[in-house]
């Protein structure tokens, strides 16, 4: 007959900060203490919990790597009852490792070193890591286990070892990054490991924004046929608890592990201060929707960005039209509507309509409202430069002073009230270039830098569902969008519409589509050029825009890295 054992097992999802090692610190010992007082015997952080994810160039400062390790040290004193493994820098001889401490009877048992580092999309740890080689296993309180980290579970044979030795539960840390459907998709990934391998998995991973990126948490406890047993919740921080029953793989030779050449198996001496353990509380995690978990990312991003970066109060241009009224509501949501300021600046054309609905939402939302029209500003550049400009039509330029002009109103705003600035440009935009440099793109935080037009409409529908009525005014969500930088101008009037534009950026920019390869899907000839066109041509205005929150499988930034000098065309 199978011996089993059973193991209260802990995953402190927390929201760690990049260099705060006091906070984090701080964040880890208070999800300890927690764990302490429901029985948990093993208790995982997320990836880098020491350090915070991702450290970037931090990592070639020895002083930070110090810090790490002395954070580490005072971790470990405060370790009793409970064994823990927690991601931290590992240094060896001048070569660092991303790695995960095993901590148990308030001393460092082991360590395991990260063996397949990412170095795609925004990842770079192969700039920073070498790879780790052994894979230890630790048995506690009966129940072989063993430790991965992020991608580690990622690749098929990456815990073959460990299973070989006999352990029965994968603990996966992890700081995996948001995008729409990822956490869907790492559920199925791990299932799926769980259920091939026959070994219980348990990932903790990251939450919290974190510059572009954010952390959605959805840590998650899955049993050796694939049943899932406990989830974290979505974009928040929680303590995920779970009982897990282990049979033994090797039920002849009585579960003692196969011991591999070279692979250490450690054996730790901790014991539970709980002979009697107290339940575990119930709890319900609600799956979300498409539109609710973009919009908790967006959310999420942008408190988190203010917070962590000193920001107590936020800025906008209120123009009347829909990118404007999403992000003023996403900020409220994040900062609340006493940090959040709408900023009119109307001109010769904006049309009584947008200001009418710009002072409406600013109402809805309960936000401050100043006006300050730019006509006088503008009417000075027109004389100012009268004389250089004689004889020639009005063109863009005219257009591109308007929108310079309001980002000047909004940077002195910042300066003078130390507000962050949040640019209400949108990827479509972003892609084709329909952007000004030092006008519209002006700012700090760029909310909906990677959400498609098509999607800032869904998300608008989404917000005013929630509050239950028009929160965002449908005049605005009905109106044609136009950047009312001269008569009866629509976007259209430069861009393709934006239900054909929005499907071009993903397949050429996402899934790096040729224009072949568009056409043969039946997307039309002349509007995928000229998309083409206008995002090839734009380079160099993304490399100047200010970050913003990453919610697609690809991102402008760090996930796409292109030179501005390039004369490579999407045709080849």
């Amino acid at each position: 007959m199978a011996k089993t054992q059973t193991l209260r097992l802990g995953l402190a999802q927390i929201n760690t900060t990049v260099g705060d090692f006091a906070g984090n610190l701080k964040r880890m010992k208070r999800a300890l203490k927690q764990a302490r007082a429901l029985g948990v015997e093993l208790l995982a952080f997320p990836e880098l919990a020491i350090c915070g994810y991702p450290p970037e160039d931090l990592l070639l400062k020895p002083q930070f790597i110090a810090k790490n390790l002395e954070c580490l040290h005072k971790l470990a004193e405060d370790v009793d009852g409970v064994t823990v493994v927690a991601g931290f820098v590992d240094a060896d001889q001048g070569r660092l490792y991303n790695a995960a401490a095993i901590i148990s009877g308030g001393a460092l048992s082991g360590v395991y070193r990260k063996i397949f580092l990412p170095n795609y999309g925004v990842f770079d740890e192969k700039r920073y890591f070498r790879e780790g080689h052994e894979r230890p296993v630790f048995t506690l309180n009966g129940v072989p286990f063993a430790v991965s980290i992020c991608e580690d579970s990622w690749y098929d044979g990456g815990q073959s070892t460990a299973m070989a030795q006999g352990a029965r539960l994968i603990v996966n840390i992890s700081a995996s990054p948001y995008h729409y459907r990822k956490a869907g998709e790492r559920e199925e990934l791990l299932v799926r490991r769980a259920r091939e391998d026959g070994v219980a998995l348990a990932h903790v991973n990251l939450v919290g924004g974190q510059d572009e990126l954010v952390f959605d948490g959805n840590s998650l406890v899955v049993d050796s046929v694939g049943l899932v047993l406990a989830r974290g919740r979505p974009f928040d921080e929680d303590l995920v608890g779970a009982d897990l029953v282990l049979g033994c793989a090797l039920a002849t030779r009585g579960c003692a592990p196969a011991p591999i050449r070279g692979e250490p198996h450690i054996v730790l001496s901790a014991k539970t201060t709980h002979v009697e353990k107290p339940p575990l509380p119930e709890r319900f995690v609600p799956e979300l929707g498409r539109e609710a978990e973009i919009y908790s990312a967006l959310v999420l991003g942008t408190r988190d960005y203010c917070a962590k970066n000193g920001f107590k109060k936020a800025a906008l241009g209120i123009s009347g039209g829909i990118d404007s009224g999403l992000v003023a509501a996403v900020a409220v949501d994040a900062l609340g509507d006493g940090n959040v300021v709408g900023v009119a600046m109307p001109s010769r054309y904006s049309s009584p309509g947008s200001v009418a609905d710009a002072e409406k939402l600013c109402r809805n939302l309960g936000i401050r409202l100043i006006a300050m029209p730019i006509e006088p500003v503008f009417e000075a550049y027109l004389t100012s430069l009268a004389e250089a400009f004689r004889g020639l039509p009005v063109d863009s330029t005219e257009e591109n002073i308007q929108a310079r002009i309001r980002g000047n109103f909004l940077m002195a705003l910042s300066n003078k009230f130390g507000w962050l600035v949040l640019p209400t440009g949108n990827k479509s935009e972003m892609a084709a270039g329909y952007a000004t440099l030092y006008g519209d793109m002006a700012g700090g935080f760029a909310i909906l830098k990677d959400v498609p037009k098509t999607t800032v409409y869904e998300l608008a529908a989404y917000r005013n569902a929630q509050a239950g009525y028009d929160i965002i005014p449908q005049s605005v969500i009905d109106k044609p969008p136009s950047a009312e930088l001269r008569p009866n101008q629509k976007d259209t009037d430069n861009l393709p519409p934006y239900d054909q534009l929005d499907p071009i950026i993903k397949a050429y920019v996402e899934e790096d589509r040729s224009i072949e390869q568009m056409l043969a899907a039946g997307m039309d000839d002349a509007v995928v050029r000229q998309a083409v066109r206008l995002i090839d041509g734009s380079e160099y205005k993304r490399r100047q825009a200010p970050p913003g929150i990453k919610i697609t499988v690809r991102a402008f930034g760090k996930d796409r890295r292109l030179p501005i000098t390039n004369k490579y065309r999407g045709d080849g």
